[in-house]
């Protein structure tokens, strides 16, 4: 039951005592009731135009004729994000829960970008993160077992960090030693001209991404890319086993069973058994 009080935790705040704060609590925080899902639609919705407005101010021409319309709406999403964000705070009394909540750092990384952007203009981009808003559909449309399934694989890939730091140590020797011995096969020529140039090329070969950008050319380097490229599909393999299996016993771990009669057949989101109607409460270590 950790893990689905970690997801929902947003759903724990405490409205103020006030009634007109209570009801805006009910709008802001709840997706139960009409109001409250026409608010998170309409949210969603300037979250979009709002990354479809970055992403067309990237484009030279679109920013050079729409450049005081897609200014005038940056500024009119930004205020009512701020606005949205204040009340947020606002009409809580554990005010530090949300603030320090991930959604809470979320919303406020989603308007620091626009403030930045009066003195840095770059830094407009950066309202892209946004996007990350785009995460509360899931609770505004009632799939919070998604997000319990993508805590699975947080966890999973935190489990197994330390096997993946040292499979990346391993993959970073190889690399360079690889990278110094087609420096030294190659002749120094033809993209190979410095060590760190050739450990370049053993890496984009090594992960099979393969640019073309860099290539061997004598007979002894060409055998070496053979090798490095058939043992770089055993090497990606490495790191999706491991956190693969973490995955698998992470998912037996949370599997329910039920104390009355030991079934262990019961769906992630029920709450009784379906053979004898026992609450579940318990899970299999």
């Amino acid at each position: 039951m950790q893990e689905h009080q970690t997801i929902e935790k947003e759903h724990d705040y405490i409205p103020e005592r006030k009634k007109w704060k209570r009801q805006l609590f009910r709008i802001i925080y709840r997706a139960d009731t009409p109001l409250g899902k026409l608010f998170d639609i309409c949210l969603l919705i300037l979250i979009f135009i709002s990354t479809f407005i970055v992403m067309l101010e990237s484009i030279p021409s679109l920013d050079l004729r729409f450049h005081k319309f897609f200014i005038a709406l940056e500024i009119l999403i930004s205020v009512v994000f701020t606005i949205e964000y204040a009340l947020r705070i606002i009409t809580i009394r554990n005010k530090k829960d949300y603030i320090f909540s991930f959604f809470g750092i979320i919303d406020l990384l989603a308007i620091i970008p626009f403030y930045l952007s009066l003195f840095f203009p770059f830094t407009k981009f950066f309202l892209i993160i946004r996007m990350l808003r785009m995460l509360r559909i899931f609770r505004i449309l009632n799939l919070m077992d998604f997000m319990n399934d993508g805590y699975l694989i947080v966890r999973a890939l935190k489990n197994s960090s330390r096997k993946i730091y040292i499979f990346l140590l391993f993959l970073i020797i190889f690399s360079v030693i690889v990278g110094s011995i087609m420096y030294m096969v190659e002749g120094h020529k033809e993209g190979f001209e410095s060590i760190p140039q050739s450990i370049y090329w053993a890496v984009v070969t090594v992960t099979t991404v393969g640019y073309g950008d860099v290539s061997p050319s004598t007979p002894l380097g060409k055998f070496f890319s053979i090798i490095l490229m058939l043992a770089g599909y055993s090497i990606i393999a490495v790191p999706t086993g491991i956190v693969t299996a973490e995955m698998r016993n992470k998912r037996q771990n949370l599997e329910k069973i039920c104390n009355r009669c030991g079934n262990d057949d019961i769906d992630d989101d029920a709450n009784y058994c379906k053979r004898c109607g026992e609450k579940v409460v318990n899970f299999k270590k």
